[in-house]
């Protein structure tokens, strides 16, 4: 029975317990967020892609693609790409070590 008491508390409390589950999960993301804007670009290096779907939402539009060596990622930007053909992204590496995907401007 401890068990439905436990269960029974969480209920009663979920009101005040949600907000702090989502801000102690959206701190750290925050903080990685804020690292590697400052982090200094260490390389960019050129990598051909093929886009095999896109999403729109909320003004900015997430592709699926598909690197030449097999990977898939998801890269978003506010301009139009056909779907299907090859276009070519750059890899960002930062000092700290992250690495991100993004079109050429």
């Amino acid at each position: 029975m401890p068990v439905l008491w436990a269960f029974e508390g969480l209920k009663r409390n979920a009101l005040g317990v949600v907000p702090i589950v989502f801000f102690l999960m959206a701190v750290p993301a925050a903080v990685i967020g804020w690292t590697n804007a400052a982090s200094p670009i260490r390389s960019v290096a050129a990598v051909g892609a093929t886009i095999r779907s896109a999403q729109w939402g909320q003004g900015r539009i997430n592709y699926v693609l598909l690197l030449d060596d097999g990977s898939s990622l998801l890269v978003d930007d506010d301009r139009l790409h056909v779907i299907g053909s090859h276009v070519g992204i750059e890899r960002v590496i930062r000092e700290n070590g992250f690495i991100s995907y993004r079109f050429p401007e």
